[in-house]
């Protein structure tokens, strides 16, 4: 599987084609294919021995030691709803980073990687609710694969803080009260644990917030709000994450660069992405900062930054971030 990390250089190639690369595998006992952004793996092996330890969530089914380092192993197919795992035998975990950390998932197989068009990603059916696991869906080889919330499933688990902290807040909600009447912060992410993340820390520094499930929908409402008027008199910034269905954060922060009546908006890219190789993506792309995911003191700072940019009147094209990435 060392070619699963081959192809991270190769990504920087497919800022503004709104292209990703998927890795496909399987889970004990559920009969459909799941996938996961490469850019997010950081190894497939096949399960070590595991150290059980006591009082771990019910999906933890021990601790693995891997080169130096001591991760909790998560029974993913039990995570999604399906029955734990009782043989380990011939599987496999992935590595991952999410939100700043590294996890390890127990799958029953891995297949392999496909190069894709995020608009041939779709976002979960409407019908599907909000007890499922997916953040979106794709069909290959006359197949649906379900691309998985791990972002859920981590919260479950070990949940985030998600309360600015007293001083930021402070900060935060008198750089808030400069925004114009009715002028909010457009977020566009495809988990729903996450764009709620966010919606919580933005209304406690006094900011309102326009959801959209992805960054095609986030477009249109930015070509409609800019279609009535001044984008600036309805959208003061846009917080997007990297990774949705339809159209990606990359394609859309490009997007709006290149669209006369949105190029001035001040965009975050806000992801559980994260890493070296993710810096000349984000600078490429034209984003003005870049946060990982999900720190809510950050964010605040972020955007209370983003609130003092567009104060002194500079253009969200004319301020693109790339001190962020040298830290």
């Amino acid at each position: 599987m060392a070619s699963v990390m081959d192809s991270v250089n190769q990504l920087t190639e497919l800022v503004g084609q709104n292209r990703m690369e998927l890795l496909l595998f399987r889970l004990s006992g559920l009969h459909q294919r799941y996938g996961i952004n490469v850019f997010k793996v950081r190894e497939v092996l096949p399960c070590p021995r595991l150290t059980v330890m006591p009082k771990l969530h019910q999906y933890v089914i021990g601790i693995a030691h891997i080169r130096g380092n001591t991760l909790s192993v998560i029974d993913l197919a039990y995570a999604v709803g399906g029955k734990p795992t009782t043989n380990f035998d011939k599987h496999y975990i992935i590595i991952a980073e999410y939100n700043r950390s590294t996890h390890a998932f127990l799958v029953s197989s891995v297949e392999r990687i496909l190069n894709m068009n995020w608009t041939k990603i779709m976002p979960p059916p409407k019908g599907a609710g909000h007890s499922n696991y997916m953040t979106a869906v794709t069909e290959i080889d006359n197949e649906l694969v379900e691309i998985l919330d791990v972002e859920k499933i981590l919260d479950e688990i070990s949940p985030n803080k998600t309360n600015v902290s007293t001083e930021i807040m402070s900060k935060a909600v008198e750089a808030s009260k400069k925004l114009k009447e009715h002028v909010k912060v457009l977020v566009a992410d495809d988990s729903k644990v996450a764009i709620n993340q966010v919606a919580r820390a933005m209304n406690e520094i006094g900011v309102e917030v326009i959801k959209a499930r992805d960054g095609k929908e986030a477009y249109d409402i930015l070509r409609e709000f800019a279609s009535k008027g001044p984008i600036s008199d309805s959208i003061g910034l846009v917080i997007s994450d990297v990774e949705m269905p339809e159209m990606d954060g990359y394609t859309l922060c490009a997007s709006i660069r290149q669209n006369p009546a949105l190029k001035d908006l001040y965009v975050i890219l806000h992801t559980s992405l994260s890493g070296v190789f993710n810096q000349s993506l984000v600078s490429k792309a034209g984003a003005n900062d870049f946060i990982p995911k999900f720190n809510p003191d950050e964010l605040a700072t972020a955007v209370e930054k983003g609130i003092h940019t567009m104060e002194q009147g500079i253009s969200g094209a004319d301020c693109i971030m790339k001190s962020n990435f040298t830290k």
